[in-house]
């Protein structure tokens, strides 16, 4: 048994792999800059605590970058706008606790168990940043594997 509030639904990893990958692309769209460069590194897998030998999860770690501060900015502030235009419900925004107090936000999507973390990450006053972008991660609630999976050689 798991100690999750909820039931986990069953699904491949490359599956879940896709569903990951999609919301990404949304949240790119929503962000809007065409002229960045992307990370490209897909979605992958990890355990989930509750039951490492059934349950995974998927992260996906990306970010924008290659683009002017002020593009940043602006595709920073069009996600937030966007998120609850989308299905999504902004948990938290504002600037983080690190050293630049970089602005952030979190989001937990209406109907999906995906939550998505943004930071903007530019320079501020006097601190210049070498490579200004913003960094997304998305990360899923967790997935049960197919009977028969062994989640050891998924990640």
């Amino acid at each position: 048994m798991n100690d999750l509030d909820y039931t986990p639904e069953t699904l491949k990893t490359e599956e879940a792999r896709d569903k990951t990958k999609a919301i990404s692309s949304n949240v790119l769209d929503m962000i809007g800059i065409r002229d960045g460069k992307v990370t490209k590194p897909g979605p992958g897998i990890s355990e989930c605590s509750e039951d490492p030998e059934h349950l995974y999860k998927t992260r996906h770690p990306w970010s924008i970058y290659d683009t002017s501060e002020d593009d940043l900015k602006a595709g920073f502030e069009r996600l937030r706008e966007q998120l609850p235009k989308n299905g999504w419900k902004i948990v938290k925004y504002g600037p983080n606790e690190s050293a630049a107090e970089s602005l952030e936000l979190t989001a937990d999507s209406e109907k999906d168990r995906f939550s998505i973390n943004a930071e903007l990450l530019i320079s501020k006053g006097s601190k210049r940043r070498e490579e200004p972008m913003i960094l997304v991660h998305v990360v899923s609630g967790c997935f049960r594997a197919p009977e028969g999976t062994n989640l050891d050689t998924e990640y």
